[in-house]
């Protein structure tokens, strides 16, 4: 039986929705990659770059307009288009600025491909994301935020750099809020199953103390910052891990990912949009799984939530 053809829309041409769709097609992730933007120009050099690569990746064919009708029956959509800073705004007003067009740009997108998976990433993710679920009236299984799916692997890479080990045997989570807010479950975390506050130094490794778990923390939540003020935007990581996500869903691979998510039935939690290790396959965000925490990990988690609350409140959500 011949399989369907899949196809992946990505909202917005700029650094974040070029790199997303520069990653989906080295990784052979979908059939059909279409590039939505206002910006006529912007997206259709970005689509005729990609196009002279064709020879090189996975057989697609990469599509661009400044249409809507270019994500007709779309599989999966990823939101990655954002207001543009204008001098002297606040980061308050830029994210007015970005719920705004997300409300605008959603119901268009909707209407063309009414049972894509939607994935967004534009920030500030968390609250986007709840004013999406608002705006468009999905439900929570199928419109989610990329969420800490970047923070926990920045935290994965720190934590196999310090201890000398492949990042790919680091297994550890962000929780909570993409932001200043958010929160590493360390008493989780896993180095090849040996629990890292247990971990001991091997080779060029170093004990992982209470100092260096502080720095590391620190580190995550001010990586964004330090790249920003040296190229003025994030886009490689973010591409991959929105591009990994892309792939969890359309190869159905019920994937543990902590994506955000309204966590319903989670006290304390169930009215906010905030990122928990979920499974996430064909149907989206499915199952949050319930990790253990330490009373620091779990206080800091609901701190988190008060923090997005606060945000939302502001934006009338």
């Amino acid at each position: 039986m011949e399989v369907r053809p899949t196809k992946l829309a990505i909202i917005g041409a700029g650094a974040v929705g070029t790199a997303v769709a520069y990653a989906s097609l080295i990784r052979g992730v979908a059939r059909t990659i279409a590039l939505m933007d206002i910006n006529t120009a912007k997206v259709t050099a970005e689509v005729l770059d990609m196009s002279h690569g064709l020879e090189f990746v996975p057989r697609a064919d990469i599509i661009g307009d400044d249409d809507v009708s270019v994500c007709a029956d779309a599989d999966v959509v990823v939101f990655t288009a954002g207001a543009k800073q204008k001098p002297g705004q606040s980061r308050l007003e830029l994210a007015e600025a970005t719920i705004g067009l997300t409300k605008k740009i959603m119901p268009g997108v909707l209407e063309v491909a009414p049972n894509a998976v939607y994935i967004m990433v534009t920030n500030p993710v968390d609250i986007v994301t709840y004013a999406a679920l608002k705006y468009s009236g999905l439900p929570n299984n199928q419109l989610f935020g990329s969420g800490t799916v970047l923070d926990s692997s920045r935290l994965r890479f720190l934590i196999a750099q310090h201890c000398d080990v492949a990042v790919q045997n680091v297994h550890a989570y962000i929780v909570g809020e993409h932001g200043d807010s958010e929160i590493p479950l360390w008493s989780s975390a896993s180095i090849g199953g040996v629990p890292l506050l247990h971990w001991k130094p091997l080779g060029d490794g170093q004990a992982i103390d209470a100092a260096a778990r502080e720095r590391i923390h620190h580190e995550v939540v001010h990586a964004a910052y330090k790249i920003i003020e040296g190229k003025g935007a994030t886009n490689y990581a973010i591409g991959l891990a929105a591009t990994r996500i892309v792939e969890a869903v359309l190869n159905n691979e019920h994937r543990v990912l902590p994506v955000s998510t309204v966590a319903t039935g989670y006290e304390g939690l169930d009215d906010v949009c905030l990122s928990l290790p979920t499974i996430v396959d064909r149907g989206g965000a499915q199952t949050r799984l319930e990790m253990p925490m330490s009373d620091d990990e779990l206080s800091g988690l609901m701190h988190s939530a008060e923090t997005l609350r606060a945000m939302q409140a502001k934006f009338g959500l």
